[in-house]
């Protein structure tokens, strides 16, 4: 590196508060950390561990480089095979870009030039702990990701520690979090479990025993951060930090998460296409409800006794981590139900009755569930109201201009599917709440068949009440949720009346607790809302983005693939979709073809998924309805048109 680029590296980490990393350059230890020679190990271990195979310090030895050759060659990676001298060439960031990304992390050094089987670090001064939790880094990792493997040898670096940075207690409490929860080693079990069930509440760190050799030195960073929900960190150049969320997508690793899955029907294998009706459970939900039960179990809100506190800390921590992940301003915005269903049901008796009146309309499309029609129904009923319905097009995507013509001066809510269970119809959300806020209406988002599949931001939406389902999103049954603005909550009497939504009770009067409260009559489903938050803790590690994009591929394959089958008809053809394929077959009653599949081994729907209007505008009284998860494979999908091409040709198998 050239004297000016070391200056504009310089200038480029002063700019970022925190400095070039220079020999003697070393910063005071802040109070409450370990001392220099404590913290210079512990960077040590963890450059060692960073999962960036067969790195090379210009300048280290000729002995250390014969090691990792030997190493590498016991693992199966080829290195080039000139020395890493320090006079050796180097791999450049551009010419790791550019190889082809389909190579596998074996195949990668065979690729690079002769001589140069390094990654230059690029930094003044040899090493920069700050380089490796900057942005810097993180994108350059992202990059090389595919060509990179998680098994990489150790990296020398005794001769490097003086020269590191003793970080902050910002710095180490973000490098701590980002790769706490990043570098997953290549182990034969499932990935680590960073939300194991722990007492109070709090996300769980795992035991010594759960990290890989080479990791150990997390422990004790773990012990520097205080516990509690990690903060969404974000670079210095505005983009979210390094996080799992960026980790390749192992459906292999994560199908090792869910114990059922490991199930046999009738002596086959069972695949779980039924995920619009209720996902499976990991087993980090299932240890958490165990361990509720085991450590926690009591009454919330009540009593002064421990039991109480941990199990009221477990369900306000639950509530906390349902804001994040939705991104409602507060916490009072959340209230914990039953379900998607019964929280439809709270919105209309207690803010419809409080506010619908004789000739206002509520307008709702023709892709929704029941529970999203029959609410409505009844208290336009009850009150005089008018149910109107925006149509949807032959492909089954709501008409926006024919929706926008129902809109005018008397609407006072508008109510639809931000996902159509039965189509798989992903609405226009966005676009649908401004036009009805346009003419001063209230919109409810009915995100049961959406949180599971999809990032949600009701602050983005701007949506007035969100609602869903736990055990639509890998947690238990009978519990849920509905986000609404704190200010609607706030002047909106409660539906249900009972212990712990009010603050006093006399004969004459109650006062009722604010918002959430007052919405949570009597004893709520606490081990469940629990579990929830276990829920919420496993997606956010597999990541939202991974797992859409995951899915949108595995939608068009099994697309693809059904529309082959000569007599398969799909009913739902939008451009947006989301897992959901429901067909028929002709010749064959759908009921026939879901006994067939369950033969098989294949757990699909069959019947009118509580749609039937919107099957109706088809044609069709029920539809075969496969439903993707983020454990299901292409050999799932496979297996499930061979199943299909078998029944068709009269296979007495079957």
């Amino acid at each position: 590196m050239s004297t000016s680029e070391n200056e504009k590296s310089a200038r480029r980490f002063a700019s970022d508060g925190i400095g070039p990393v220079l020999p003697g350059n070393l910063q005071p230890v802040p109070a409450g950390l370990p001392d220099p020679e404590v913290l210079a190990r512990m960077a040590n271990e963890f450059f060692t561990a960073l999962p960036i195979a067969h790195t090379v310090i210009p300048g280290a030895s000729h002995a250390a480089d014969a090691a990792r050759e030997s190493q590498a060659s016991s693992a199966g990676v080829r290195l080039a095979e000139s020395s890493a001298s320090p006079t050796s060439s180097l791999a450049t960031e551009e010419q790791l870009r550019a190889l082809p990304s389909t190579l596998s992390a074996a195949d990668v050094y065979s690729q690079i030039p002769a001589g140069a089987n390094t990654i230059p670090l690029g930094l003044p001064g040899g090493v920069d702990a700050t380089y490796f939790a900057g942005p810097a880094f993180f994108s350059f990792l992202e990059d090389i990701r595919p060509l990179v493997s998680y098994a990489s040898t150790p990296l020398p670096m005794a001769d490097y520690a003086a020269t590191v940075k003793i970080p902050t207690e910002t710095e180490l409490r973000a490098l701590a979090n980002s790769f706490s929860s990043t570098a997953v080693p290549e182990v034969p079990e499932s990935p680590i479990d960073l939300a194991a069930p722990q007492v109070s509440g709090a996300a769980a760190q795992p035991s010594s025993s759960e990290l890989s050799i080479g990791y150990s030195f997390l422990n004790e960073i773990r012990q520097l951060v205080p516990s509690g929900p990690a903060p969404t960190q974000i670079a210095a150049d505005g983009l979210p930090a390094l996080s799992l969320s960026s980790q390749p997508f192992d459906v292999q690793a994560l199908r090792r998460d869910f114990p059922i899955l490991q199930e046999r029907v009738h002596g086959k294998p069972l695949i779980w296409l039924d995920n619009a009706a209720t996902t499976q459970k990991p087993q980090s939900v299932i240890d958490r409800l165990s361990h509720f039960y085991s450590h926690e179990n009591s009454n919330i809100h009540r009593a002064a006794h421990e039991l109480a506190a941990r199990a009221t800390d477990a369900y306000e921590a639950a509530r906390e981590k349902v804001r994040h992940f939705l991104n409602a301003s507060s916490v009072r915005e959340i209230i914990f139900v039953r379900g998607a269903t019964e929280g439809i049901n709270l919105v209309a008796q207690s803010w419809g009755r409080q506010n619908i009146q004789k000739d206002d309309e509520i307008v709702i499309t023709w892709l929704e569930h029941h529970a999203n029609i029959v609410p409505w129904q009844m208290l336009c009923a009850e009150k005089g109201a008018r149910l109107r319905v925006a149509p949807v097009d032959d492909s089954g995507q709501v008409l926006l201009e024919e929706y926008q013509k129902l809109l005018g001066q008397r609407t006072r809510l508008v109510a639809f599917a931000q996902v159509s269970n039965a189509l798989g119809t992903v609405t226009p959300a966005q676009e649908m709440i401004e036009m009805a806020h346009r003419y001063g209406a209230k919109v409810l988002l009915d995100g049961a068949q959406a949180v599971s599949h999809m990032q949600t931001d009701v602050q983005s939406f701007d949506c007035d009440f969100y609602v869903f389902s736990g055990h639509k999103m890998f947690a238990p049954t009978g519990i849920g949720v509905v986000f609404g603005k704190l200010e609607i909550l706030e002047n909106t009497q409660p539906w249900h009346g009972g212990g712990n939504m009010i603050q006093d009770v006399t004969f004459e009067k109650t006062t009722y607790q604010p918002a959430p409260g007052r919405f949570e009559a009597g004893t709520g489903n606490i081990a469940d809302a629990v579990g929830l938050g276990a829920a919420i803790d496993y997606l956010e590690r597999v990541g939202m983005v991974n797992i859409s994009r995951y899915e949108h591929d595995l939608l068009l394959y099994a697309t693809e693939k059904l529309q082959r089958i000569p007599g398969l008809r799909l009913i739902g053809t939008a451009r947006e979709k989301a897992g959901v394929l429901s067909f028929v077959l002709d010749g064959f009653r759908t009921e026939d073809v879901g006994a067939a599949l369950n033969r098989q081994g294949i757990a699909v729907r069959a019947g009118h998924h509580c749609a039937q209007p919107i099957l109706r505008r088809f044609g069709v009284e029920s539809t075969v309805r496969p439903s993707l998860g983020l454990y299901n494979t292409c050999e799932e999908i496979d297996a499930l048109v061979s199943a299909i091409w078998n029944l068709k040709q009269g296979h007495t198998s079957l």
